[in-house]
């Protein structure tokens, strides 16, 4: 799988293929990554890519013609049906089910923000879907990316040693995963649940269930409630040509 980042700070993504099972996927090739500089894309001897909003308001724009040529570029490099992807704050949530289906695609443009927003028309032409990580804002979509990259990662065949490592993780049904024990059997004073010691699988199976079902109403009842993990795209992917250039 391939991913395309559009960025004002590429080098931020540079530590990406150090550590872990992404530095993994990353070096071998499972998945591959490349950054575009927006700067590169606009004009004049300052590379400007903002403005002052029209109506008045505090912050800066990103200006829509350089993110136009950059999506242009990164098009014809990327897989044919790669979605351009942009983090905003105004973006859908980042749920596992949205994370399963991304990674079946060969690839994904992602296009990071920055100071006030961007210019809505270029929205409106080319992007097919956006991703919020969370109900706060940051700076820049590059952190949003980082997590998008990691999360979807995990789910292309390959960068994970045990793929039950991803299938077993919390939300991947719904709910939070049940707690997890190593040795020693008794750390001060605070035992294993007997249970995971006894070698009965269907008994392990059961407990698991159960302690799952526990923790998720204990933390995250919204879960319940919403129903994440099984609620469809609301925004769909995939524009075809003449949506993206009309």
């Amino acid at each position: 799988m391939r991913f395309d980042i559009v960025t004002l700070s590429p080098s931020i993504f540079d530590g990406l293929g150090n550590y872990g099972v992404l530095g993994r996927a990353l070096r071998d090739g499972t998945i591959s990554l490349k950054t575009w500089d927006l700067r590169q894309f606009a004009e004049g001897p300052h590379r400007r890519v903002d403005d002052r909003p029209y109506g008045g308001g505090p912050g800066m724009v990103l200006l829509a013609e350089p993110l136009w040529r950059a999506i242009e570029a990164v098009r014809q490099e990327a897989p044919a049906d790669a979605p351009v992807v942009f983090l905003s704050p105004q973006g859908q949530l980042l749920k596992q089910h949205l994370i399963e289906d991304l990674a079946r695609r060969p690839g994904l443009i992602l296009v990071c923000g920055r100071y006030e927003g961007v210019d809505e028309r270029w929205v409106d032409a080319q992007v097919d879907l956006e991703i919020s990580i969370g109900d706060f804002v940051l700076s820049g979509g590059e952190i949003p990316a980082m997590a998008l990259v990691d999360a979807v990662s995990r789910w292309v065949p390959g960068t994970l040693g045990d793929r039950e490592s991803a299938v077993c993780e919390s939300f991947r049904s719904g709910r939070l995963d049940a707690p997890s024990y190593t040795r020693p059997e008794l750390w001060r004073g605070r035992p294993v649940p007997q249970v995971l010691l006894e070698g009965h699988h269907e008994a392990i199976r059961r407990w698991r269930d159960l302690e799952s079902a526990e923790r998720t109403r204990s933390r995250r009842p919204d879960l319940l409630t919403e129903g994440a993990g099984i609620e469809p795209l609301e925004v769909p992917l995939g524009k075809s040509e003449k949506e993206r250039h009309n």
